[in-house]
């Protein structure tokens, strides 16, 4: 019950664990066919280039901004939690010129704060992320993508913690690349990372392509398409070689990791067989109650309540209460995890998740009575079966 990866879906390991088939097994191409428009659905977008990339999450942010940003462009990070201090690092690593804007951690940028950044810095990207669960906050995004665009920039946005659980409109938002991974609220293991790139984007991945030499009539220089600085520096993460192994020409670059690639196709089908807006509504219903719950034990929530996501909560530690030992004690006597945060908040605060699979009444229920027996064996002040009735009066 922390804030991911989360309990896995028990349809989604069966799915993972039937038998691996050859990478060009006309199966096997199916199956990535039928991914590529599953995530479509799940993404809000009509765009082509929409694939899986092989690893965790970070594998496909990654992918993003080494094949987006070429050396010495100017890129723009508004930073209000841990992952966009992320971001800023690997856009720093990928050569970039990064500007940073922050906010202070438990609130979200303004439309007013974002243009102003935007039209200062005027950069060629802009690099956000919509839900950063280290302060469990979820930044709008509605207007951003076109206001980018008025300024020639383009929007990445990284949906690894709210894809699924929270509104994410892809193709209306005007959002260039949105990379997600499953561990979270799609409900499925970390290891496969959903990416979708608008034409937008695609155009500026193509001209940076080039075609590795074993695979090459001409394996020499001058047979590649881009060179120098323009070329993708990293192998493994290069989306315009990823795009053309997905795409119809099967050009080799990686073998697919099939597991995974079932997992992710699992994941999809399951929420879209429930329907999107039933899932979005499941997760706002179970995170709303834990939120009421965690309040009825007279604890206090972290930060900006309304531009929370719905899928975490983060709550302080109360005073004179040793965090860890909570947490530790929940683990072993009710099989119950919950998180804590990073950097300044790092002990100060629990984060308990409400996503994927634990996005369910039993779950937030029973979490809520464990922690309270646990709080009252520290020493905590709460209020008797105070969180379990206020999680009630949610479902009601």
């Amino acid at each position: 019950m922390g804030p991911g990866p989360v309990t896995v879906d028990p349809r989604v390991l069966r799915a993972m664990s039937a038998q691996l088939v050859g990478q060009y097994d006309p199966a096997m191409t199916a199956y990535m066919d039928e991914t590529r428009a599953l995530y479509r659905e799940v993404f809000a977008t009509d765009n082509e280039a929409t694939v899986l990339v092989d690893g965790t999450s970070r594998a496909g942010i990654e992918a993003a901004l080494v094949s987006l940003i070429t050396p010495g462009d100017t890129v723009l990070v508004p930073v209000f939690g841990r992952f966009g201090h992320l971001l800023r690092e690997i856009a720093e690593r990928c050569g970039a010129d990064v500007h940073v804007r922050e906010v202070p951690w438990g609130r979200v940028f303004t439309p007013e704060e974002l243009e102003a950044a935007v039209r200062e810095v005027r950069p060629s990207l802009v690099a956000l992320v919509q839900g950063d669960t280290s302060t469990t906050m979820n930044q709008p995004l509605e207007g951003v993508g076109a206001m980018c665009h008025r300024y020639g920039a383009l929007l990445y946005v990284d949906v690894t913690a709210s894809l699924a659980g929270n509104p994410f409109e892809m193709d209306a938002w005007e959002v260039d690349a949105a990379t997600a991974g499953l561990q979270k609220c799609l409900g499925g293991p970390s290891g496969s990372a959903p990416l979708s790139l608008s034409p937008r984007a695609v155009e500026v991945v193509r001209r940076r392509r080039s075609v590795e030499a074993g695979l090459r009539a001409d394996p020499g220089p001058g047979g590649r398409t881009a060179a120098g600085d323009a070329r993708i520096r990293s192998n493994y993460f290069d989306l315009a070689m990823i795009l053309d192994y997905w795409g119809e020409e099967r050009l080799n670059h990686h073998t697919e990791a099939t597991t995974m690639l079932y997992g992710a196709r699992e994941c999809a089908r399951l929420l879209l067989e429930e329907g999107l807006p039933e899932v979005l509504a499941r997760h706002r219903l179970h995170g709303a109650a834990m939120l009421a719950g965690v309040r009825g034990l007279g604890l206090a929530v972290f930060g900006d309540v309304e531009r929370k996501m719905h899928n975490v909560v983060a709550v302080h530690v109360p005073a004179g209460v040793d965090g860890d030992a909570v947490r530790a004690e929940l683990l072993q006597d009710y099989g119950i995890e919950i998180g804590t945060s990073f950097g300044p908040l790092a002990g100060r605060v629990w984060r308990i998740g409400t996503m994927g699979y634990n996005a369910r009444k039993d779950a937030v229920l029973v979490t809520l009575a464990a922690l309270e027996q646990v709080l009252r064996r520290h020493g905590a002040p709460v209020e008797p079966g105070g969180g379990t009735a206020a999680a009630q009066e949610v479902y009601a």
